[in-house]
């Protein structure tokens, strides 16, 4: 009987072929056919390469940090002005302030001299005023607190400083009517020539001299408990009309068309406002 031979089930066995080159690789050789040469040199190193970053997430988080910091003090502020502005208003509407108003009742001419030399170098004025000023407080719960006041008379017209006077300081407390009376003086000012001429022009006037008052001060305010810090102010009067007396008799100037108004002085350095 004879042995039948069976083919193996098992692939042939790989033959690897290594032949070395030149250069200290070698080739391995597989049952698909060769495969790419393996190189390998101790030598070489790979490239350094700089690692790499974004700039913007870099400086991202300061910029976070700034833009929260604004966003957060504009808030404030707008907040801030929000309940300022809603106090102002609930005070308004509970007193309802009103400015302090001012007149000149009366103002008597003593002296309104225009002299100049014999010849003709110089000239200068001489005045004398005495008026009456009235300060009304039309408020109930405000009263004002007034430091003294600075008084300059000048003509409306050419603009000639007449004189300057003071009035004491006072207080005006609400629904209140306060009455001074105050001097204005200027003794042998000097004036150039457009002083002269302006002035000149007013004295020949058929209505008489037109004057302006100018008194400066700084007044607190105080509604109920509360004060305010001291502020500078400027009351301005002008339609008044003076001519020069006639003999020892003052002259009585007309004021009947007189108005003052009260401005707010704010001064920023060396400015005022």
């Amino acid at each position: 009987m004879s042995d039948k031979v069976f083919p193996s089930t098992k692939p042939a066995n790989t033959t690897a072929a290594a032949a070395t080159n030149g250069t200290g690789g070698t080739t391995a050789t597989t049952n698909g056919g060769p495969t790419k040469a393996n190189l390998y040199n101790p030598t070489s190193r790979p490239p350094y390469r700089r690692p790499s970053y974004n700039r913007r997430q870099y400086h991202r988080p300061r910029r976070n940090i700034c833009c929260r910091c604004c966003f957060w003090s504009i808030l404030i502020l707008l907040i801030i002005a929000l309940l300022a502005s809603i106090a102002g208003i609930v005070l308004y509407v509970m007193y309802r302030p009103h400015r302090p108003s001012f007149s000149i009742p009366s103002l008597r001419v003593h002296r309104l001299n225009l002299t100049t030399s014999a010849d003709s170098s110089s000239s200068h004025v001489s005045t004398l005023f005495n008026f009456t000023l009235s300060s009304k407080n039309p408020n109930s719960h405000i009263s004002f607190f007034y430091d003294p006041f600075a008084v300059s008379c000048i003509s409306s017209t050419s603009g000639v400083f007449m004189g300057n006077g003071t009035i004491p300081a006072f207080v005006s407390n609400g629904k209140n009517l306060t009455t001074f009376r105050a001097v204005i003086v200027s003794t042998f000012q000097d004036l150039d020539a457009d002083s002269v001429n302006g002035l000149r022009s007013d004295l020949k006037k058929k209505g008489g001299v037109p004057l302006k008052l100018e008194l400066d001060t700084r007044v607190k305010v105080k509604l109920d408990g509360l004060k305010s810090k001291k502020v500078g102010i400027r009351v301005t009067c002008e339609g008044i009309k003076a001519d020069p007396p006639t003999g020892k008799s003052p002259a009585l100037a007309n004021t009947s068309g007189a108005k003052c108004k009260v401005d707010l002085r704010i001064k920023i350095w060396k400015w005022t406002f």
